[in-house]
């Protein structure tokens, strides 16, 4: 029974109809599969795919709550439980104005092949809401946060459902679910990750994807036996995800040149200093979403407006900020300026035309293997509050890199064709291994 990815993908389609998102998402690993699906017919005999591409359960709901103005306010949250077959769902909550289910099915699809690849028992789920926290108050914040959880703590749990932050649900918004859920609850117990220290947190969770990502560029500099000391690098945002990946790129010897935000991008002629790394958290912190402001702060920078950070010329791309941030024509600059290699660090942060000219052209690191090292650390937070142990920033650090080398290295093990590495083949044929023998195991659930 040869696999068809067009019959295939023609039924995705019609089950989903508009779905973008989710339908690019599963194209990309429903093309890298193809060949070791018809290599190993067990997989499409059992209708492995076919079920993995269908959420184990999708919840929807109203979430009501009162601006500082008294006025009442609707917006609508989700939780996609994608896949349980390896371990209890895992994957963040995301607020921003563009969510929706689409783009929840796409982020919980992608999470279970993530979490797979980190060999930590979590399965995949994503949620959120189509609640934009910019320029709310904290007061505002607090209340939709609290009516949130008052829908999705009856669908979650420890050993169940373990959400964590994503784009817009930092540590402030981690706090007040936390709050709510132990309120309702009346248990303390680690049933979301990327808590505050004080009560649960995991000592470089904040950092983790973003130090990830880069230790996951060394890896694939050192396959071609090259480092990162001295590479230029651009990278999108200024948020959790950047700083984390610019903290980590300063402190290895990398020229970070470029950051940027929704208003347009600066270009830091000599490179990113400890104190700008330290500055982009007062940016995020100032709830206003631009990065003009840096270019006033620091001598020798430019703020291009309406431009974004591939405009520079660079040896490594990271994109950190939003899915299809980076598309072809975006690809195509960055190739003719010389940059040499894409770390995608945002979930699907490449258009697909241009993730298909990366693979290619250069060197191109998909998110789902490049940026677990945050989901990782969030598991490791999950294994501290089961044991009730804090482990020092040393020991999670270890573990960190640990990880992403082996995903690395199991990347280049089903990725390698000839001379060359297909990390985006790599990394779904080795997430998806794990979870479709799980789910055979587990007989028709």
């Amino acid at each position: 029974m040869a696999f068809d990815v067009e019959k295939f993908m023609a039924n995705v389609t019609a089950q989903n109809p508009g779905e973008v998102e989710f339908l690019q998402a599963v194209r990309e690993v429903v093309e890298s599969l193809a060949d070791f699906l018809n290599e190993h017919p067990k997989y499409v005999e059992y209708k492995v795919l076919e079920r993995m591409v269908e959420p184990e359960r999708a919840i929807s709901f109203r979430v009501p709550w009162v601006d500082d103005n008294g006025e009442i306010q609707i917006n609508r949250g989700y939780r996609v439980q994608f896949n349980s077959a390896i371990g209890p769902y895992k994957g963040g909550l995301r607020f921003h104005p563009a969510v929706n289910l689409s783009m929840m099915k796409f982020l919980g699809f992608e999470q279970t092949f993530k979490n797979s690849l980190t060999t930590l028992p979590m399965g995949g789920g994503k949620g959120g809401a189509n609640f934009d926290p910019t320029g709310k108050s904290d007061a505002e914040v607090m209340r939709f946060c609290q009516s949130f959880m008052t829908e999705l703590y009856r669908h979650i749990g420890a050993e169940t459902d373990v959400p964590a932050g994503d784009v817009g649900v930092g540590g402030r918004e981690i706090g007040y679910l936390f709050g709510q859920y132990k309120r309702i609850r009346n248990h303390f117990t680690g049933t979301l990750t990327g808590k505050g220290l004080e009560f649960g947190g995991s000592l470089i969770r904040p950092e983790a994807t973003g130090f990830g990502t880069v230790y996951f560029a060394q890896h694939m500099l050192a396959e071609m036996g090259d480092t990162i000391e001295g590479k230029t690098v651009a990278l999108s945002g200024f948020g959790n995800v950047a700083w984390g990946a610019a903290k980590k790129l300063v402190e290895l010897g990398a020229k970070v040149i470029a950051i940027s935000g929704p208003d347009g991008y600066v270009y830091i002629k000599d490179g990113m200093t400890p104190e700008g790394v330290d500055y982009m958290l007062d940016l995020r912190a100032s709830n206003k979403n631009i990065v003009a402001p840096f270019a006033d702060k620091f001598p020798g920078v430019t703020f291009i407006p309406g431009k974004k950070a591939w405009d520079a010329k660079c040896d490594i791309a990271f994109p950190c900020a939003f899915q299809n941030e980076l598309n072809l024509d975006d690809a195509k600059g960055l190739v003719a300026n010389g940059c040499k290699m894409v770390v995608e660090t945002s979930n699907m942060g490449c258009t697909a035309d241009a993730v298909s000219y990366l693979v290619k052209t250069i060197a191109f690191a998909p998110g789902k293997a490049a940026n677990a090292g945050g989901v990782a650390v969030s598991g490791l937070e999950q294994s501290q509050n089961a044991e009730h142990i804090s482990w020092s920033a040393e020991e999670v650090g270890n573990k960190l890199s640990f990880i992403m080398k082996n995903i690395h290295d199991t990347c280049v093990k089903y990725g390698k064709e000839g001379d060359k590495i297909n990390y985006v083949k790599g990394a779904n044929i080795g997430g998806f291994i794990k979870v479709a023998d799980a789910m055979i195991a587990q007989g028709l659930v």
